[in-house]
């Protein structure tokens, strides 16, 4: 069977399917990549739109009731996910991403009703529980739609449509707020809730229907697998458990894989850190208040967009493996050094490199599993993935602020809160403590990706030896 993509370029095209050829490698990743901006944009849009309606209903504390329906959204992926990945391999990729799609619509549709924090966190219970199915369907899609030496370019446009339709939703909710204005005053509109939060809500739900019908006209088929026994059963528990065994397993042994989630999720670890403990660094000891944070803020999102382009450039002259571990490299030593500044230019101009590093990785990091991960286990692979970096995130955000204040403690008892090494005044309050462990983290992650890397390569060489030697000596039997 011809791969789409090798079956469309062997039948020719229009003008427009040629050139988006060029710049997606297929017209149907670019209709898969147009399905995930429409996605994307509509889930930015509601997320917003549920933190806010969470704060409107709660009787009790706004940041308790957000923290547990956001809670919500991140606690199915701890316990799901690796069975997840189990059935998107089993079932058909295509009908999961649109039944997900209309569930999610119909959920949406139902929230400008609910009332209640605890209703709130059901819906962002099963929110996430199709959320978790149709990531992994389309990740384990893409190789499919799209030539090899395409790979690094569709996962750069993918990051593109994942975050960068951040703005745009935002934006959508301050043209709601402004066109639900214009009926206030009408009971009958209001009955159905179309004020700002509601408008949200529903277009977000039009957003998944028009990403079901995008799917739905694409060439994505069933994995191809081998037949597991089960017993004469529709559904065996054994066989269900024997796949979900071989997916990890697989995991743990190809060094392609094991690196790139050493990487990726340890890397988390340490660059999450960032997110909690940024405001604080920036304000006690950069001494610039909000508008120095939106500074570096707008650096790391520039250094993220120069890191995807520029791997568009350099990915045919430097092996993936390298620029991986590289990446990690760039962004620890970015981050060690950022954390040392006290002034803000400097920082800025280090943390646009921490987002380079952080573009590089997210980009390769899921580009080196579509070339090394066969289509029968790229669903459970990638459940994996995204439960380690789901853990890894959390665990971040939420152990970076207490560390940072165990180590404030300690540095003030022990050292009064300052160092002189050869007659430099260093101040080393506790965020500074913590963001130089943070990129110690992620440096260590950098060098186990490259240790497990170079024992692949060490791998394939023997293997390839002994496959020589084993032909030599055919050849010498034959003669």
């Amino acid at each position: 069977m011809i791969p789409p993509f090798e079956a469309s370029a062997a039948e020719g095209g229009s003008p427009l399917e040629v050139r988006t050829s060029r710049v997606f490698g297929t017209p149907a990743f670019f209709r898969l990549w147009l399905a995930q901006v429409v996605s994307a944009t509509g889930d930015w849009l509601g997320l917003m739109a549920i933190i806010a309606l969470t704060a409107s209903v709660s009787d009790r504390a706004e940041g308790v009731a957000v923290g547990l329906v956001l809670g919500a959204r991140v606690a199915p992926g701890f316990f799901l996910a690796p069975w997840a990945g189990v059935l998107v391999d089993r079932w058909d990729r295509k009908k999961v991403m649109i039944t997900c799609d209309l569930a999610r619509a119909a959920l949406m549709i139902s929230l400008p009703f609910v009332d209640s924090v605890l209703g709130l966190i059901l819906a962002s219970l099963v929110l996430e529980v199709f959320t978790l199915l149709w990531s992994p369907a389309k990740e384990a899609s893409v190789p499919n739609l799209v030539p090899k030496s395409y790979l690094t370019s569709a996962n750069s446009l993918s990051m593109v449509a994942a975050y960068g339709t951040y703005p745009l939703g935002a934006g959508l909710l301050i043209v709601f707020a402004k066109m639900a204005d214009w009926w206030a005053d009408s009971s009958a509109l209001n009955a159905i809730h179309l004020d700002r939060l509601g408008l949200a809500f529903y277009f977000n739900a039009l957003t998944f229907l028009v990403t079901a019908c995008i799917v739905w006209r694409l060439p994505i088929h069933k994995a191809e697998r081998e037949v597991v026994a089960t017993n004469g059963r529709r559904f065996d528990p054994g066989a269900t458990v024997r796949e979900f065994k071989e997916g990890w397993h697989f995991i743990f042994i190809n060094p392609v894989v094991r690196a790139v989630n050493i990487g990726l999720a340890c890397g988390l670890i340490g660059g999450g850190m960032l997110i909690p403990l940024g405001p604080t660094f920036v304000r006690q000891v950069l001494g610039a208040g909000d508008p120095g944070y939106g500074s570096v803020t707008f650096a790391l999102g520039v250094g993220v967009a120069v890191g995807v382009v520029s791997l568009t450039l350099v990915q045919s002259y430097v092996p993936k493996e390298w620029l991986f571990t590289g990446g990690l490299v760039l962004a620890g030593s970015a981050l060690i050094a950022a954390a040392s500044t006290s002034t803000l230019t400097p920082a800025v101009f280090l943390v646009a490199l921490i987002g380079i590093g952080a573009g590089t990785i997210y980009v390769l990091g899921f580009t080196l599993l579509h070339e090394n991960v066969g289509d029968a286990l790229r669903g459970r692979v990638f459940t994996a993935l995204y439960s380690l970096v789901r853990l890894c995130l959390l665990l971040a955000m939420a152990v970076g602020p207490f560390l940072s204040e165990a180590l404030d403690s300690l540095s003030n008892r022990w050292w009064d809160g300052r160092v002189a090494p050869f007659g430099f005044n260093i101040d080393i309050p506790g965020v500074r403590l913590t963001l130089w462990l943070a990129g110690l983290i992620i440096l260590l992650a950098a060098t186990l990706s490259w240790w497990s890397l170079r024992a692949g390569e060490r791998r394939r060489v023997i293997i390839d030896l002994r496959d020589d030697e084993l032909s030599n000596l055919e050849m010498v039997e034959h003669v």
